[in-house]
């Protein structure tokens, strides 16, 4: 059977927001131990008092690491954050014919060069996120298949990041950490080598902004 001790540490580190809790000394103990006594009661199938819970939490909170330095290396240049607005995403299901249907929005969207478009393809779905403009031209070429989902009013923030910054341990965890940690909540998010471009509702977009520009930036 476990100790409480044990189911405790575990309940902890299943939530990256305790965890971070404990690990700042934001939390107070005793009402934490109060909230948990409830489902370690019921886990472990016996009572359980306050006392040893906030003995647990205190322990526990002892022995997690020193929070590592959180760092982002952005590109040494101006316009380190840069967002598009207006943008809508589509995802189809994955079909023999997406491929001309990709290849047919791309022509289609060729003359608009300042529209952004980009065309995800995954096992079993493929999505398509554009400039609002552009909507128009992806319901033409994808028009035969099976549409699965479409998000409008939705704002893109990009971190132009040091193309070293990829073998950076924890890089991508720190950011998202980041925006849990101020309840931001992310529509998608896509990679390349040295940007890293996060979708949101645009009601999402200036709070994202402002978490991601308290970084420290080299």
């Amino acid at each position: 059977m476990l100790s409480i001790a044990t189911k405790v540490e575990r309940i902890v580190l299943e939530s990256a927001f305790l965890t971070e809790g404990l690990r700042r000394g934001l939390i107070n103990l005793s009402e934490l131990a109060r909230q948990l006594q409830p489902q370690l009661e019921s886990d472990l199938w016996k009572p359980v008092g306050q006392a040893a819970v906030v003995t647990a939490l205190r322990r526990l909170a002892e022995r997690l690491p020193a929070q590592p330095g959180r760092d982002i290396v952005l590109v040494h240049k101006t316009g380190e954050l840069t967002t598009r607005t207006e943008l809508t995403e589509y995802t189809f299901r994955q079909s023999d014919g997406i491929h001309e249907c990709h290849r047919k929005l791309l022509a289609a969207a060729e003359p608009l060069r300042g529209a952004f478009v980009t065309v995800t393809r995954g096992v079993n779905e493929v999505m398509v996120i554009c400039s609002r403009i552009l909507a128009p031209l992806v319901e033409d070429a994808f028009g035969g298949e099976r549409l699965l989902a479409r998000l409008d009013d939705l704002n893109a923030v990009t971190l132009h990041l040091d193309p070293g910054a990829s073998r950076q341990p924890g890089l991508y965890h720190a950011i998202l950490k980041q925006l849990a940690w101020d309840k931001i909540n992310l529509v998608n998010m896509m990679c390349t080598n040295a940007e890293l471009t996060l979708l949101l509702k645009q009601d999402q977009t200036g709070p994202a902004f402002s978490a991601l520009a308290r970084f420290k930036m080299h």
